[in-house]
């Protein structure tokens, strides 16, 4: 693998317009194949874990599961309901409703409990998920009948209605976040290279990348349903690494460019970056790929979804910066050795090897003293991840969704006037047909019981339906409170521990279990915390293993899993402390839900552990490299830091500018997916790569480098390189 960069950019070099104009049918023909094929959606099934799953896969063998239902709900702005208008609204509804090929049927209007608001409940054709697809017919007629009956108001909400809301909002939000990062990241790239040419070029290459990617996650999604997550996943990676690795490759193209003056043909010069930034993508963007694969463990639909998009989008980027990239520098480097033989001043901004006042003023702790540096920056990034002891999850159902939604709003009237609608519960029961009724009578007393609770709404009787072949029986109870409350939570529990075991739960041969949305959301939290220990595990030692393969020393292994942990601990605290308690609601624009989004944690944890080996691949690379031409340990440390100082942190700064740019977004998981993100990049660029890493390497001097095996000598990137001392790669 040494090798393979530098033959790929040396034939991208020699047949420039070939290989950009195969790396743009590559985009092509992956999208192309993407449309024509289209995405697999992941159904109901799965997303069913624990008991809640279970009890799912029991109902749905009886033609029993949840159904899609929207509830349309008339009521006035002000004043008494007019019963006869109201009995009217609810007539006309119900006909037009009927007449929907969407619709399965329209159950009889209901009234509150005091008379002030009239509900409609219609149930959809198809699988649950279907809904928010079908709901659209749904929302206009429902629209109509409000335009028939002015002086009421006629309002619809359920989970489809919701659900379309939720994407509508998504794609909304999307669209926000790139008017405010690509822009940024424009203005981030011309300072950096004074260029519009060449800060057009990564933009360029990340956009191309983020395309072909989305066009491969549609092919994979037939061996991997989408859930709907992987396109908001490579738009977020893909623009930050896509920018990352382009940037890496052009600032060492440029230092060559400026080292040779003149000397070096454009040819040579691409593929003496090949040799060093080249290879270092190769292995960062590798060891990405390494750590995001192991979400697969979680054998979570959604995780597996997030995995598929970065690993896309991470392979895409590298295969670009491989490709495409020497060959769009070399016809930018003979446009510039044009000008110059025509005599045309060109315009060339110095490669700087030396950091510059921000980054000497950042480095000159570490370097005068490194003990005390190590120390405080430690104990601070350790206070900063203390938070995160007192983490808490939760997931997040439709209750924690945006009030920006319109059927948000209409969902908070409808339980306003209907509490027994905020919660239920479902206990499914499976036997044989002849116990049937000794099934329904032991879920009855399961019924009557838990009216006796005050966690459970009152109701006439509890009701027992039971399917044709008299197979399956199912009891739904209602609870007043919403899905994350404690009370409801406790509720599921009481029915769990209590009331099944002492009454059908007790029935030899009969098996029973309890779903719901509550059910559903505790069952997915402890599902990961199931996973959790085995996903890190495998992520520790695979990030270790492929530090070692890469620099061949175990120390340098330890450090960087051990600096991972601090900064991936560091954000997690900070997430804590923002988004856990109230403090910061109004700061950021968020409803806090006591708790964070259980997906985000683990979520996190490896694609920072991905991104934190992306700059320490870069980073130790450079001192590596100053090492192996000559330099003491103390020099190498010094020399490697100053170098990639500037690269690394304008490469944070486009990646703080991606992230950040989510916390702008409506949706609370994905405020916290962006913030954490890009504390983190923030926290592990300056602090841990600026502080931590030049100590602790400064402290430890050769000892940092215990090799597994000698070095072997460097070896020249291309026989024809006139200069002596070519950098070498990281491998």
């Amino acid at each position: 693998m040494s090798q393979l960069p530098v033959k790929i950019a040396r034939w991208s070099a020699r047949h420039a317009w070939r290989a950009i104009a195969g790396w743009f049918a590559f985009v092509i023909l992956c999208l192309g194949i993407g449309i024509a094929l289209g995405s697999h959606e992941a159904t109901t099934e799965d997303y069913r874990v624990g008991e809640a799953g279970r009890a799912e896969a029991i109902a749905s063998t009886a033609g029993m599961q949840q159904q899609p239902t929207e509830q349309i709900i008339i009521h006035t702005k002000s004043g008494p309901l007019d019963t006869a208008a109201a009995a009217s609204a609810a007539q006309d509804l119900t006909e037009r409703m009927r007449k929907l090929p969407e619709v399965q049927g329209v159950a009889a209007p209901v009234r509150s409990r005091d008379g002030q608001v009239v509900r409609v409940p219609v149930v959809l054709n198809g699988p649950e998920l279907d809904g928010k697809k079908n709901v659209g017919p749904l929302l206009a007629q429902t629209a109509k009948v409000q335009d028939g009956h002015p002086n009421l108001v006629v309002e619809e909400t359920g989970s489809p209605s919701i659900s379309k809301g939720v994407n509508d909002q998504r794609g909304k939000d999307l669209a926000l976040s790139e008017r405010i990062t690509l822009p940024v990241t424009l203005t981030t790239l011309l300072i950096v290279f004074g260029s519009v040419v060449m800060a057009g070029v990564p933009l360029l290459l990340a956009l191309s990348s983020i395309t072909a990617a989305l066009g491969l996650s549609m092919v994979a999604s037939h061996l991997l349903p989408d859930p709907g997550v992987g396109t908001n996943m490579i738009l977020l990676i893909g623009l930050a690494v896509g920018v990352d690795y382009t940037l890496f490759y052009l600032k060492r193209e440029r230092e060559e460019r400026s080292r040779a003056g003149g000397r070096l043909s454009s040819e040579v010069l691409v593929e003496l970056a090949a040799a060093t930034a080249g290879r270092a993508i190769v292995v960062s963007g590798l060891a990405v790929i390494v750590s995001t694969a192991t979400l697969y463990l979680a054998t979570d639909v959604i995780f597996s979804s997030l995995a598929t998009g970065t690993i896309l989008v991470v392979a895409v980027a590298v295969a670009s910066s491989l490709t495409a990239l020497p060959a769009l520098l070399v016809k930018i480097g003979h446009r510039t050795e044009l000008r110059a033989a025509r005599g045309k001043p060109v315009r060339t901004k110095r490669a700087e090897a030396e950091t510059g006042r921000v980054f000497d003023a950042l480095l000159t702790p570490a370097r005068r003293r490194p003990a005390l540096t190590l120390g405080v920056s430690t104990l601070v990034m350790l206070v900063l991840a203390a938070p995160a002891l007192g983490l808490k999850l939760v997931d997040p159902g439709k209750d924690t969704f945006s009030r920006d939604i319109p059927a948000m709003q209409v969902y908070d009237r409808l339980n306003t006037a209907f509490p027994e609608l905020l919660v239920k519960h479902v206990v499914v029961a499976r036997s044989t047909p002849d116990r049937a009724a000794e099934v329904q009578h032991a879920l009855t007393d399961l019924g009557r019981r838990a009216q006796a609770d005050p966690l459970f709404a009152r109701a006439a009787g509890p009701t027992v339906r039971t399917s044709p072949d008299g197979r399956v029986s199912v009891l739904e109870l209602a609870v007043p409170f919403p899905a994350p409350s404690p009370e409801a939570i406790a509720s599921l529990n009481h029915i769990r521990k209590d009331y099944l075991p002492a009454t059908a739960g007790r029935l030899p041969g009969v098996e029973t279990a309890v779903t719901g949305d509550v059910a559903r959301g505790r069952d997915y939290v402890d599902h990961e915390n199931g996973k959790l220990p085995l996903v890190i595990g495998f992520l520790l030692l695979a990030t270790l293993v492929m530090t070692v393969w890469v620099f061949r020393s175990v120390v340098i292994g330890l450090i960087g899993v051990a600096l991972n942990l601090l900064s991936v601990g560091a954000s997690l605290g900070l997430l804590v402390v923002f988004f856990q308690g109230t403090w910061a609601q109004n700061l950021l624009a968020f409803h806090s839900l006591g708790a964070i989004a259980s997906r985000v944690p683990l979520f996190l944890f490896v694609i920072l552990f991905g991104l934190s080996m992306d700059y320490q691949m870069f980073v130790v690379s450079r001192i590596q490299e100053a090492r192996r031409n000559g330099m003491s340990a103390r020099e190498a440390v010094l020399d490697g830091i100053s170098r990639s100082a500037k690269v690394v942190t304008s490469a944070a700064i486009v990646m703080v500018t991606v992230f950040g740019a989510f916390v702008a977004l409506h949706l609370t998981e994905m405020k916290q997916m962006g913030f954490c993100l890009a504390v983190a990049v923030l926290l592990d660029a300056v602090v841990i790569r600026l502080m931590v890493l030049p100590s602790l390497l400064l402290l430890l001097g050769e000892r940092a480098w215990w090799p597994l095996r000698p070095v072997r000598p460097a070896r020249r990137a291309h026989a024809a390189v006139p200069r002596p001392g070519v950098p070498q790669d990281v491998g």
